[in-house]
């Protein structure tokens, strides 16, 4: 089903941070939403989630409007989300991880998860609070996928990761891509949405600045420059 975010204007009590902000998730396709740090990127996928409810505008996921809902309403429609802080509870295994979050009808089961994610097998019986800031970053996704959603929201997965668990992470999304998940990715390193995503919009103090293919911004260099603060 097609996300669709139509003119959203989100506040945290009286500071104005999205500013008639609309973009389209497309099914079946990701779609990466890069910015410099403060410019609502974060904002956005709360948006979407119900956790920072916009005050005017509307969000859709195919023909059910999310625009009031709650956030646990919103995950049961089929979006994910994993948020930049990954947010393990540190007294529960990985297996509980999963286990408490797991749906019936999944595509993810613990058997995939655990194939994709190789890292987490051996460490099923690990609590959160033992594992290192990659494989939390792993589990946070993996918690995600179990609940089938639709639509992923990922905000900065790779922040603060050693390389190869990067790479581990990109080959992850990679995966979820060929199987038909739609995936919204906020991210930093550019290098990654060049790799992964289909189209790409660009957010500067709340409002939308450049909306197209990852191809065209990849030849703009005078927008990764001003928006994205990229030498060139």
């Amino acid at each position: 089903m097609k996300l669709q975010i139509e003119g959203i204007h989100t506040y945290y009590s009286e500071s104005y941070i999205l500013k008639d902000l609309s973009l389209v998730v497309p099914e079946g396709k990701v779609v990466a939403l890069l910015g410099r740090n403060g410019a609502g990127k974060s904002t956005t996928l709360k948006s979407i989630m119900g956790l920072v409810p916009p005050r005017r505008g509307r969000i859709t996921f195919g023909e059910q409007d999310l625009t009031d809902l709650p956030p646990f309403k919103i995950n049961a429609l089929g979006i994910a989300y994993v948020p930049e802080e990954r947010r393990i509870f540190s007294h529960l295994t990985v297996r509980e991880h999963l286990l408490i979050a797991q749906r019936r009808d999944t595509l993810w089961s613990s058997e995939r998860i655990y194939e994709m994610f190789t890292p987490l097998a051996r460490l099923r019986d690990r609590r959160g609070r033992f594992l290192s800031g990659g494989e939390q970053q792993m589990l946070a996704i993996a918690r995600a996928l179990v609940t089938g959603p639709r639509l992923l929201l990922l905000d900065e997965p790779s922040q603060g990761l050693a390389p190869v668990i990067v790479d581990a992470v990109v080959d992850s999304i990679a995966e979820m891509k060929s199987r038909g998940l739609s995936i919204l990715l906020v991210e930093q390193d550019l290098e990654i949405p060049f790799k992964l995503a289909d189209y790409a919009y660009i957010i500067d103090q709340g409002a939308l600045v450049f909306s197209g293919s990852c191809q065209e911004l990849r030849a703009r260099e005078d927008l990764q420059s001003r928006y994205l603060g990229v030498e060139v």
